[in-house]
């Protein structure tokens, strides 16, 4: 089934322009009848997933909404009920849950500001000039409206050395999604729509659904936001007090995160960092070929968070559990070299593409980032992106034997989180008409 790309928001599909400029702008809705004015402003420059031609291409402008600012629009009780529970509730009462504690507890959250947003624009393009201008909608759109406040703004922009703060290249796997168009890179598991879009069918052979009128939810979905402060200087410490020289370091980060930093999986090139052809980057499995993860460890993060056919021979179907992630750095880069932290906010904001929440990125963050069970490696947690609120330590094969690293502290710590409804097109004009029920 061909993919409805122009009632879509373009962030579900399309890739991030590289390098690129962008921001998140979260608002308060104090009044209705200007929050439905400000989206019908807007939706004439909401950028659809077939919007990826011509001048403006890789620029974008996307909205999303929070379950209070939905309440906030004026739907209906009924309506509101019987959106996914995850959704309902803000993601700071779900902590123990997701294992936001410690370091990563809520009262440390600094997204949003305030501690609620109702609407948020998501701005993304390709240099300065495309992003001010869909800046410049967006504060055009809410100008002359007293009764919407902008609460927040977090600014993001590609590092200056073109990868993330830890110094890995990122955005490199993705799920090539059925009815998307075009043809999947090699190795690239095609999954079904149903599973990042309402109102297609999903891995469970149904069709995923929202609450109230069709309108209003299909072509929609949850984007599941993290704002993620990255311990740059205490990760670069940890491998020099545990490797014996820089080739070692480089060995170790590999280990712990299943690629090279140059983007090169150990699957593909277990013993050095090989230049590869970006297109086979993903080209890999795991069960015949590293059943016992000699090439990349079981509890390394990139096989933690997307078990490919690992986990075949077990009860937990991995396809039931993909994320489309969409990932951006804010903060400077610490210098290349530098061992001490210098308090500069610093990391990233990952938005998580799923049709439901529940069953894809919460159950992927309690139970395959924040426990070892699956993989029969007790409270053992994600080497990067675990909480390590309590004792963890990440071990794998090596020669002449296993290596064990205990006591890991929490390179990632949570900054901010929620829940967000980003509706299709016809979602959105629904929304700029709704009235009170």
């Amino acid at each position: 089934m061909q993919l409805e790309l122009d009632q879509i928001q373009g962030t579900v599909l399309r890739d991030r322009p590289m390098p690129y400029v962008g921001a998140y702008l979260l608002y308060q809705i104090d009044d209705a009848d200007q929050a439905r004015r400000m989206l019908r402003r807007l939706i004439p420059y909401v950028t659809t997933a077939a919007d990826w031609q011509g001048p403006d291409a890789g620029a974008w402008l996307n909205i999303v909404f929070t379950h209070p600012g939905l309440r906030a629009l004026g739907l209906p009780r009924d309506i509101l009920d019987g959106f996914p529970r995850e959704f309902r509730e803000p993601m700071r009462t779900r902590k123990e849950f997701l294992g936001d504690l410690g370091d990563s507890d809520p009262g440390n959250w600094d997204l949003p500001g305030r501690g609620r947003f109702d609407v948020g624009l998501l701005l993304m393009a390709p240099d300065q000039a495309a992003f001010d201008a869909k800046l410049a909608i967006g504060h055009g759109a809410q100008a002359d409206l007293d009764g919407i406040t902008r609460v927040d703004r977090l600014d993001i922009r590609t590092p200056e050395n073109l990868r993330e703060h830890f110094g890995f290249v990122d955005g490199i796997s993705r799920p090539f999604i059925e009815g998307q168009g075009g043809e999947p890179k090699p190795g690239q598991a095609v999954t079904k729509a149903g599973e990042f879009l309402l109102g297609y069918v999903n891995e469970l052979g149904h069709v995923a659904t929202g609450p109230g009128p069709q309108a209003l939810w299909r072509n929609g979905t949850y984007l599941s936001i993290r704002k993620l402060h990255q311990n740059v200087a205490m990760f670069r410490r940890f491998l020099k007090d545990h490797a014996q020289d820089a080739d070692g370091e480089e060995l170790l980060a590999a280990k712990m995160v299943g690629r090279w930093r140059s983007g090169c999986p150990l699957a593909l090139s277990p013993d050095k960092d090989t230049p590869r052809d970006p297109a086979r980057l993903n080209d890999f499995a795991y069960r015949d070929d590293d059943p016992d993860g000699r090439k990349t460890p079981p509890g390394s993060h990139i096989r933690r968070v997307n078990p490919r056919d690992a986990l075949t021979d077990t009860i937990v179907d991995a396809r039931l559990h993909r994320l489309l992630r969409r990932g951006a750095a804010y903060g400077p880069m610490l210098p290349e070299g530098v061992l001490d932290d210098d308090g500069v906010p610093r990391g990233a904001v990952l938005a998580f593409v799923n049709a439901d929440p529940g069953r894809q990125f919460e159950f992927v963050q309690s139970q395959w980032i924040n426990d070892g069970n699956f993989i029969s490696a007790g409270t053992d947690q994600d080497p990067i992106a675990g909480s390590h609120v309590t004792d963890s330590d990440f071990a794998y094969p090596a020669r002449p034997v296993r290596r064990r690293l205990r006591g890991l502290p929490a390179f990632v710590v949570t900054r901010g989180g929620e829940h967000v409804f980003l509706p299709g097109i016809s979602g959105l004009r629904h929304l700029a008409g709704a009235t009170a029920g």
